[in-house]
């Protein structure tokens, strides 16, 4: 367990909120069976057949590698989930609590749904209970360990005289980061690639000693490989205080060679296509880098953050905006699960959402290139505030998940017009892309405003109906895109939300979010009758190396 974390059965840290194990069952029976409803088994599976020996001997380490995250996430939200778990008599409960990682409810606002549990603490397990956003920000002022205070890789702690503390990931967390660093070395072993071999080697130092972008580097370098792992603590989004700590998850992944290779001539516009940005030179003037990849996966393993209440479908790394700025990024589309999200999902809320004769235009072409190019527009904007003050993640620190995950939205829908009109994408047209995009929204918004898709979703629903961009029918409560007006809201919601990131804007950030995020009555009320119509939210998967036909 994390520091502070030993004790009570149910006890978060610091003896945090501790429902009894004859605490009342909760809701009603059927009201919890209807929320596990809310997520569909798929078996994440994939074609193995064109891979060698050693290929198909490592797919176990680096799933056991992978599930260490798991354990080193669940001290991160929640440490007591397997006693909770254990102790509940409601089989639904307990499956919910399973796939949230805990007590609170990712799809609504992490409400806690296990009686005599409170709210989630915002700060998740990463900060001391009660830590106010001031009094860290003091601490880090004052302090000669502001720093570490403020890195993304410390669990922030109390010492015995009540001073904050840092305590790095791979001492708090050295047990279960040892165990994946000696399964990705074993992989290593095995590798035949020498790239993937060679980052295999960095990324178990970097679980080590928290130091991932030598890791970063060799991943970008890596080009020639079927086989691929991301892991270790990447995204922010558990940290609801500042937005700084890192949540540990993995992907096992499998590179579909042929799809890659159809995707790869997109990476090399991006700099053609930042200078084309609705703004003034000022939010534009960084040069994205040029050795981006752009691939498509199949997905044979998911665990921690990754795997928690609703699941990616395409990733977008690294992180690290000195990596992005000199060797750009990776994005990698998770096809198999991007095509069960779209039929099992998106195709029954368009078929109860979209008008009727606008329907036709819901394809799985235009899905895949939406969500590619929202991955390849995080690659585009500015990444330090014009100002020349620092990045636009410190200086937005909560809200910047949630505005970054919009303004890739709206940026790969302006990316998707422009290469249109240059011919250099094919297959669906803008008005399939635009008719699928707001069925998408109607799905991600359903992941909750705790959820950075979410709220960015939100907002930009609003900003749609404002300007016109699609219309209601009352009589049928069907939506119909207009497409003049969705192709002038993307460019002035893209270019307002590049504005208030040059800017590193917070407190307009922050106002944008909230005014914009509150679904109205009637939305809300269309929204659930997705759920009395038995449509799901989600996916949760059957995942490992027997799903695979690989044996335990």
């Amino acid at each position: 367990m994390t520091a502070g974390m030993a004790g009570a059965v149910f006890g978060c840290q610091g003896g945090g909120d501790r429902p009894t194990a004859s605490a009342p069952a909760g809701a009603p029976a059927g009201a919890m069976a209807a929320k596990v409803a809310q997520y569909t088994t798929v078996r994440l599976t994939a074609d193995l057949r064109g891979l060698g020996e050693q290929e198909r001997r490592m797919i176990p380490l680096l799933i056991a590698a992978a599930a260490e995250m798991d354990s080193v996430f669940q001290q991160q939200i929640y440490p007591a989930r397997d006693s909770l778990v254990h102790a509940l008599s409601d089989s639904s409960m307990r499956r919910y609590v399973e796939i949230n990682y805990g007590p609170w409810d990712r799809l609504d606002e992490d409400r806690p749904f296990v009686p005599g549990v409170g709210p989630r603490p915002p700060g998740a397990e990463l900060y001391p209970h009660g830590l106010t956003k001031d009094e860290l920000e003091q601490a880090i002022a004052r302090s000669p360990a502001g720093r570490a205070l403020a890195g993304q890789y410390t669990v922030v702690r109390r010492d015995s005289a009540g001073q904050l503390v840092a305590l790095p990931y791979h001492e708090v967390y050295a047990q279960p980061f040892a165990r994946a660093a000696a399964r990705l070395r074993e992989a290593a072993a095995l590798a035949e690639d020498p790239g993937l071999r060679r980052y295999l080697q960095l990324r178990a130092k970097a679980l080590e000693t928290d130091d991932y972008q030598p890791s970063d580097f060799a991943w970008l370098d890596m080009k020639t490989n079927t086989l691929d792992i991301v892991i270790g603590p990447i995204e922010s989004y558990i940290d609801q205080l500042v937005g700084r700590k890192t949540a540990a998850e993995a992907y096992v992944l499998l590179k579909d060679k042929s799809w890659s290779a159809r995707l790869a001539h997109y990476a090399a516009l991006l700099p053609e296509l930042q200078h084309g940005l609705p703004v003034p030179d000022a939010y534009k003037r960084e040069r994205p880098g040029t050795d981006s990849d752009l691939n498509a996966y199949d997905a044979l393993y998911y665990a921690g953050e990754a795997n928690a209440g609703s699941k990616t479908i395409a990733i977008n790394l690294p992180n690290d905006e000195e990596v992005q700025l000199r060797k750009g990024t990776r994005r990698l589309q998770l096809k198999n699960s991007m095509r069960a999200k779209f039929d099992r999902i998106l195709v029954p809320i368009a078929g109860e959402l979209i008008a009727e004769d606008q329907r036709p235009r819901i394809s799985f072409d235009a899905f895949f290139d939406n969500v590619m190019f929202h991955e390849v527009a995080h690659g585009l904007g500015i990444k330090n505030t014009i100002d020349g003050k620092g990045t636009v993640r410190a200086a937005l620190k909560e809200q910047y998940s949630a505005i970054e995950e919009g303004k890739a939205d709206i940026l790969g829908l302006y990316m998707v017009t422009r290469l249109l009109e240059r011919k250099e994408l094919t297959g669906a047209s803008l008005e399939d892309h635009y008719v699928t995009f707001l069925a998408s929204i109607f799905r991600s918004i359903r992941f909750g405003a705790s959820d950075a898709h979410g709220r960015a979703n939100a907002a930009q629903l609003s900003f749609f109906e404002e300007h016109g961009a699609f219309s209601r029918d009352s009589a049928t409560g069907r939506y119909r895109v207009d497409f003049p007006k969705m192709r002038l809201a993307v460019d002035s919601l893209g270019g307002l939300m590049l504005r208030l990131q040059g800017d590193g804007d917070y407190a307009g950030t922050k106002r944008f979010l909230e005014t914009r995020g509150a679904l109205s009555p009637t939305l809300q009320s269309d929204l659930a009758r997705l759920g009395t119509k038995g449509i799901p939210v989600d996916i949760v998967f059957e995942q490992g190396p027997a799903v695979l036909g690989l044996g335990r």
